[in-house]
């Protein structure tokens, strides 16, 4: 049965889990999950609780402002999100097509809850990989003069297609801050266990200096370049592996929490 799952980051104050598990049983809910966290360092207080539609007493569109009232209580920033509606993705890629591939085997297989009508890449390698599959590509190329016009048909071609997400599958493009600033939230995957070797070439820099264990982050991507809020992370032993190749891991998108 589909479900609702509500995010809520608000000041830390008394009473908040009361108020949040009294809205969901006040209209008939259920709650299946649910998970809180206090920062106390910032004051935050952090929820995520999920409930069975079946039988709740509000339909999906009157649960907005039927909660706001609540949320302005608390001064709260919150999200609202149905296990039913699947969001829209775009991949953006260079050359290399390990990550794009395995977004789209696990996207393919049920694994990755979503659609991804959109592959944007600098390049015309992956085209091909793109047609097998179905999904549009367009190719825009990036130059340091043309950067600012390339940044506005990619807004522009998000926006054409409803996109929700955006992850970088191996893109080796630096964002602006322009960009991220007016594009959906966009993930990255970075290829060392962030925060070591942030920038380029992380294999050869963590094999000169004899680390021996390597891996991938994926996190949110800001201005700041590979230093964005880290969402998963797997590693691999490198002394199983010559220098510069790459190691397993998983590149999967979390839904994001409040942080």
């Amino acid at each position: 049965m589909p479900s609702a799952t509500l995010l809520v980051s608000c000041p830390d104050q008394k009473g908040l889990v009361a108020k949040l598990s009294s809205f969901i049983y006040s209209y008939g809910g259920n709650i299946i999950h649910a998970d809180h966290h206090t920062d106390p360092e910032a004051g935050l207080f952090l929820s995520r609780i999920e409930w069975d539609l079946q039988g709740f007493q509000l339909e999906r569109g009157e649960i907005v402002p039927a909660f706001s009232g609540i949320a302005r209580g608390i001064q709260a920033n919150w999200e609202l999100h149905f296990s039913d509606t699947r969001r829209r993705i775009a991949l953006w890629a260079s050359k290399q097509s390990h990550c794009l591939l395995d977004l789209i085997w696990r996207q393919r297989a049920g694994e990755l809850p979503a659609e991804i009508p959109l592959i944007i890449s600098n390049h015309p390698d992956l085209e091909s990989v793109a047609r097998s599959f179905g999904i549009d590509y367009y190719h825009i190329p990036v130059s340091p003069e043309g950067k600012a016009a390339a940044e506005a048909r990619q807004l522009a071609l998000l926006q054409e297609y409803r996109i929700d997400l955006v992850v970088l599958a191996k893109y080796m493009q630096v964002l602006s801050g322009s960009l991220l600033r007016q594009a959906p939230p966009v993930i990255n995957i970075h290829h060392s266990t962030l925060p070591a070797f942030a920038g380029a070439n992380p294999y050869h820099r963590a094999h000169q200096r004899g680390v021996k264990i390597i891996g991938a982050t994926a996190h949110y991507a800001t201005e700041d370049l590979d230093e964005g809020p880290i969402i998963e992370q797997d590693a691999d032993h490198r002394a199983r592996r010559g220098a510069g190749q790459s190691p397993r891991y998983r590149c999967r998108p979390r839904p994001q929490r409040p942080r």
